[in-house]
């Protein structure tokens, strides 16, 4: 009799008795509407110290740039070569790291003047990068992120990302915040939080609000990508490939919920 208790008990924790929490459902509270050049295909955004830079991609016009937040003046660009695809950016210490889309190569830039100051070579796709203090986050368009050496660019692990136990694919534009990844998702006005320990997406994030307000062109890929996270403010700066907008937001409870 106890060894049957104790397959029961076995089954019933086992086969998912207790589950995880459900991922909350966030939604986007527009503090600021900024202006923002219309020619830009982002495809990386990032904040430091009251400025944003920003990757752009397509070939033949892809450029790394350094914005005004509030003016959307470009203070400081510099094209790629006409092969390479801009991808994901992220910051180390003070370089800037730029992924490339097919290429295989990450290019670094020093952040005072743009300068190149080397590169990193990693096999398959380039998407989104974000750098969380310690190592750096990549995507693929793929279900899983990859965690790197933020010295020398090394894969040290690959982490399945999951939404209620499904897997999430095409993850693109990366932020990270602390214990957690923001990543956008290609096509799609949903952006997922993402747990690092984990995997699992504990946040579902509704920008569907930002895209009437953006007055995209017909370009079927002037979709939303663009996450950037001002910690002073603890505020998000949003934006999407080709908008002339730039959202400063805040996530927030949704009122569906």
């Amino acid at each position: 009799m106890k060894t049957g208790w104790l397959c029961l008990l076995l089954a019933l924790f086992g086969g998912g008795w207790a589950q995880a929490e459900p991922a909350e459902r966030l939604e986007v509270e527009v503090l600021a509407v900024l202006p923002k050049a219309a020619d830009a295909f982002t495809q990386g955004l990032l904040w430091h110290r009251g400025q944003l830079y920003e990757s752009t991609g397509r070939y033949g016009r892809s450029e790394l740039r350094q914005l005004d937040p509030d003016s959307g003046e470009v203070l400081r660009r510099i094209g790629l070569a006409r092969h390479l695809f801009g991808e994901g950016l992220a910051l180390v210490g003070d370089r800037l790291i730029q992924l490339t889309w097919r290429e295989g190569l990450a290019l670094v830039w020093r952040r005072d003047d743009f300068a190149p100051a080397g590169h990193f070579s990693y096999e398959g796709e380039g998407w989104g990068l974000c750098h969380d203090g310690e190592a750096l986050w990549m995507s693929d368009g793929s279900a899983s992120l990859q965690r790197r050496d933020a010295g020398d660019f090394t894969l040290l692990e690959r982490l399945a990302v999951t939404l209620d136990g499904e897997p999430q694919y095409r993850l693109n534009e990366l932020a990270c915040v602390g214990e957690h990844v923001y990543a956008n998702v290609w096509h799609d006005h949903h952006i997922l939080r993402i747990h690092k320990a984990s995997g699992r997406v504990d946040a579902v994030i509704d920008a569907s609000a930002l895209l009437p307000l953006s007055e995209r062109p017909a370009d079927r890929e002037a979709v939303l990508n663009g996450i950037a996270r001002d910690p002073g403010q603890d505020v998000f700066y949003l934006t999407g490939k080709l908008w002339p907008r730039l959202f400063k937001v805040r996530f927030v409870q949704s009122a569906a919920d």
